[in-house]
Formats: C-alpha cells, structure tokens, sequence
C-alpha cells in the first residue's frame, strides 16, 4: 500500500516555479465578488466608508462586510482599501504635528536607525509609534484610534481582541523604493530560518498578521505609495519565492499602485509581495502611519522568566561543551527550550535590527556564547542588556 505520508514538507527556494505564480497573479477581481465596494482599481477593491460608515453600527450589515473583507484579504486580491476611513481628518493632523516633534527630538539623540528593507536614512522612523503617541498626548490618542472603520478591518481578519502596534514612516523625497517582500512574521526572518519551518508554517504565518497604512497627506502615484502585487499573497511558497531574482522582476513588471488621499488606509494580507515606492517628487513629504495588528493567540500559555534560566544554564551548557558529554545537538536543543527564539516584540528604538531583518535573538546569542566559549559573567552581562534593550 503507498505510503500517504508527505514527503515535500518543506518549501524549496529552487523549487518555486514562476509559472505558478504567473497564473496566480493574472486573476481579476469582479465586482460581483465585492459586492460592497464603491469600484474596483486595478483588481484592488475601494470601499468608500462614508457609505458604509452606517454598516459598522449594526452588526449583521457589520458581520458581511467584515466577511467579504476576510474573503478579499486571503483568497481575491489580498489588499482593500479603505477611502474616507477617517470622516474627520483633524485627528490625523494632531498626531502628525506630534508625530513629527517626536521625529525632531529622535534625531538629537543616537543616529541613524536601523529600518527593515530599506537604507538608514531614506526615510524617518518611528518606532512604537503607539505607545509614543498614547505618552505625549493621549486626548489626540484617544481621538486617532477610536476609529470603528480600522477596528472593524482587524477584526475581519484576526477576530476580536487582536494587538495593535505602529510604525510611522516619513519618505521625504527623493526616497528610494524598497524592494518586494513579504512581511511579519516570516517575511522578517532570513532565507535559512524561512527554510527551516515546514511548509504548514508557511501557510499559517500570515493569518497571524494585518498590514494596514492610514495616509497622514495626499499620496499621488509620483509619492511612491506602496507597490502591490494582487494574488500574490496566494502562493505558498512565497517566503521562499520572494528573494529569488526573477520574483522580484517580474513584481517589478506587474506591480500595481493606488494613489491615496489623506484619510485613507490600506490594509492587505501581510503575504502580499509589496514594497514603498520611490518618491519622486521634490515637495511631498510622503507621512504613513504602518499598522501592524497581531493575533491574539500569538502568545504563550505561561510566564516564564527565561533570562534567569539562560543565565544559570549557560555554565552548565559551558561545562558540558568542555568535557564533551553532550552533542552540540543536545546542546541546542537544550538552548531551544530554554531560551527566546523569536526577536519580537522589541523595543526598535533601542534593540534594532543591525545587519539583518531582526534583531539577535537569546537562542542564537546563547548558542554563539556558546561557540566563542564566552565567560559565564560576559554572557550573564549581555543578556542583561538585551533584556534591557526589549523592554518598552
């Protein structure tokens, strides 16, 4: 009898076939399968929230729309936008004025900042933009996130109880366009790691995930909003696929843009390939606020203090190593269960993501202690500073 037990578990960088992903992205978006949107702009649905503002307050009108969103995001296009989603656009100018104080008092202290995707200093970054928002003023807080429009999103794809956070991004111009990718939580880790998880993994990463922008100014197209691939968000392979050169050629070929009025947001599913665009203008000061919505179930079950652990394992990790009595397997996969393996949440302003898309984590940190052969007190020492690094 054949065995039904699947032998191409994992996805392949040389095995993702770019005639798959053509057929892919050539679908079209009818309007008869978006039934709520004001019109559809090269296959991405608008939804014109001044008409459907009246939708969020009853939640059986509420309940479809949220329906159809969740549709679009994983099956159709992978991207909606949402024009009008801020009726009054004061609170938007209140948080940009803010905002931008933020900016200004950032750039007297420590340097450039480590961005993903894109060159330090082609663009000004903000990051947790949430709590640093809610900290300098939480009237204007309060009147920016009260918005049942970007609730009702999240809510479409993540459920209720969902975790926000923000990101401000400022591209001044002459700011340079990024290059495609995937985003959070496997579009931030390297080729190798992405490898390493089974394809599975790869399938559920993005429904852990919302991307959403709101436009601070008018973006036309010459502003660089972001570059959108429509239905490329359905290709499981995609965390591998996306680095590879012919991907991202033919992302550059096919991409798509939306020009964007301020008040406005976008929200696409996080394996959408996508990138900022270049700002070719010489006035726009191109201001977003990037929302990046968490599941709620993307956390543990329990507390654990793990940097205690690390710091009275690494000895006998150490002592081990020394005296050969255990494999470097069974070392790792001590480190494994006992340290943190995922570079996020963290603190970016003070823990950024030099030289790579994350930042080192307490695993890879304890098993490159380990290599070094660091001393018990050095190690205990950094792992102090990281843990004071991640803290908010």
């Amino acid at each position: 009898m054949p065995s039904s037990i699947q032998t191409d578990a994992y996805y392949d960088t040389d095995a993702c076939k770019l005639s798959e992903f053509t057929a892919l992205i050539a679908q079209t978006t009818h309007p008869d399968d978006v039934p709520h949107a004001s019109s559809v702009e090269k296959n991405i649905p608008i939804y014109d929230m001044r008409v459907l503002r009246t939708h969020l307050a009853n939640p059986e009108a509420c309940r479809a729309l949220k329906s159809e969103w969740a549709h679009v995001i994983r099956n159709g296009a992978g991207v909606v936008a949402l024009k009008h989603a801020y009726a009054d656009t004061s609170a938007l100018d209140q948080a940009t004025t803010v905002y931008e104080e933020i900016i200004a008092s950032e750039k007297q202290s420590a340097g450039g900042r480590g961005d993903h995707f894109a060159a330090s200093g082609a663009n000004d970054r903000v990051w947790n933009a949430l709590q640093k928002l809610c900290e300098a003023a939480p009237s204007v807080y309060l009147n920016y996130f009260c918005n049942t429009a970007i609730a009702a999103v999240c809510e479409a794809w993540l459920g209720p109880n969902y975790q926000m956070t923000a990101q401000v991004n400022l591209v001044h111009p002459g700011g340079a366009a990024q290059q495609a990718h995937r985003d959070y939580h496997l579009g931030f880790q390297s080729a190798e790691v992405c490898a390493a998880y089974p394809a599975h993994v790869h399938e559920v990463s993005p429904i852990l995930t919302l991307q959403g922008a709101i436009a601070h100014c008018d973006m036309p197209l010459e502003s660089g909003p972001t570059k959108l691939l429509p239905f490329s968000q359905a290709y499981k392979p995609g965390y591998t696929a996306w680095r590879r050169p012919d991907f991202r050629a033919l992302f550059e070929e096919r991409y798509v843009q939306l020009p964007l009025s301020k008040g406005d947001a976008m929200f696409f599913n996080p394996a959408l390939f996508h990138a900022a665009g270049e700002n070719i203008t010489d006035s726009i000061h191109r201001f977003a606020n990037l929302l990046q919505v968490s599941s709620a179930f993307g956390r543990a079950m329990e507390s654990v203090d793990r940097l205690k652990m690390c710091k009275l394992l690494y000895p006998h990790l150490l002592q081990a190593q020394a005296t050969n009595t255990l494999t470097d397997a069974e070392l790792a996969a001590t480190i494994a269960a006992t340290a943190e393996g995922y570079a996020f949440p963290t603190n970016l302003d003070r823990d950024p993501p030099v030289g790579g898309m994350a930042p080192e984590t307490q695993a890879a940190f304890m098993l490159r202690a380990l290599a070094e052969r660091t001393p018990a007190q050095a190690v205990s020492d950094h792992l102090d500073q990281m843990d004071h690094a991640r803290l908010a």
